[in-house]
């Protein structure tokens, strides 16, 4: 196993886990000990945000090693396993996923560790929202399709398993929706759109996503034997996004069109064109996921104020420059269903 050491964030301005004092190393870490948490996919969205956020509330943090190959005996001793992997672009979700779902529930008996993962909106197709965990999972994807399965398989397994739901991760420092498609020109003043600009969206800051699961693991005690917890995060149309930004950014954007046109023509050579054709359907169907679960659970939990997430989406050289409207009025957001 490698020696690499992760060290806690030091931008609290857009990371609360900012001022933790614990480092990681391959499953050590100097902090005050609340539990062993085994992070799979360290070095993804989830598992890097997921990692810093348990060692901020002083737990012990593994990164499960893939090249050993042994995730049941990485597994012993952690109380809590969190699943941040995930194929990359999409690939071969119909025989990968199942493969790594397999896994993970044989982790979780050999160790007897609680499991915490990301859920996603795919599993609801069309059906009209707020979406919660009462909505009847009818995906119109095939990636909705396997997603179901996928927790349907931890549902029968008999380990603890929490699906902590959410929509599109915003995650600055890795590839992210925000950086691949709708800021992709935002150096050029233009913002884009993927679909229907009117149409809300349900976006997902993921180091809040990781300050929730840290405080669910904390209560694991008290859940059920399989949780389905929608995570609300911020609701967005493309036209309070370009708003809120043209006043964290302090001037005037641009809004244009994705190039659907170029994903249809490479999507018969490039699988990852295939797959985001496949989820179009999201950007001009208005959704958001219920906050009623969660604030049942966490009633005192927040997320990290909108104006802080879009300013951490801007590239460093556009965060720093002049101008920058940092004291300007906070920006408004869709109230979470179910929570005022």
């Amino acid at each position: 196993m490698s020696n690499n050491v992760i060290t806690a964030p030091t931008d609290a301005a857009t990371d609360p886990t900012a001022n933790a004092s614990a480092s990681i190393e391959n499953g050590t870490e100097t902090g005050t000990e609340t539990g062993t948490v085994l992070i799979l996919g360290a070095s993804g969205k989830i598992g890097h945000h997921a990692s810093r956020a348990f060692a901020a509330a002083g737990w012990k943090v593994r990164h499960y090693d893939r090249a050993a190959g042994d995730m049941s005996a990485a597994a012993q001793g952690a109380d809590v396993i969190v699943n941040g992997l995930n194929p990359p672009a999409y690939h071969n979700w119909a025989v990968l996923i199942p493969q790594i779902t397999a896994q993970v529930i044989a982790a979780a008996k050999a160790s007897g560790a609680t499991v915490i993962l990301p859920g996603n909106v795919y599993n609801f197709g069309t059906a009209p929202g707020p979406w919660s965990e009462q909505t009847p999972q009818r995906p119109n994807s095939k990636k909705g399709r396997i997603r179901v399965e996928m927790e349907q398989a931890y549902a029968a397994s008999g380990v603890q398993t929490v699906v902590l739901r959410a929509g599109d991760f915003i995650a600055p420092g890795h590839d992210d929706v925000m950086s691949l498609v709708l800021m992709r020109s935002i150096a050029s003043g233009k913002l884009t759109s993927p679909g229907d600009a009117e149409a809300m969206h349900a976006f997902c800051y993921v180091p809040d996503w990781a300050r929730a699961a840290v405080d669910l693991m904390e209560m694991r005690q008290s859940l059920g034997r399989f949780e389905d917890v929608p995570f609300p995060g911020h609701s967005l149309s493309v036209s309070i996004l370009i708003q809120g930004l043209e006043s964290v950014f302090g001037r005037k954007l641009r809004l244009v069109g994705f190039p659907w046109w170029l994903i249809s023509l490479t999507s018969p050579v490039w699988e990852m064109a295939r797959e985001l054709r496949e989820m179009r359907y999201l950007w001009s169907l208005p959704h958001q996921l219920s906050g009623v679960r969660i604030g049942q659970l966490l009633p005192q939990f927040k997320t990290t104020p909108l104006r802080e997430v879009l300013s951490a989406c801007l590239p460093e050289e556009m965060r720093q420059a002049e101008g920058l409207a940092q004291d300007a009025a906070p920006l408004a957001t869709a109230t979470q269903p179910g929570r005022s």
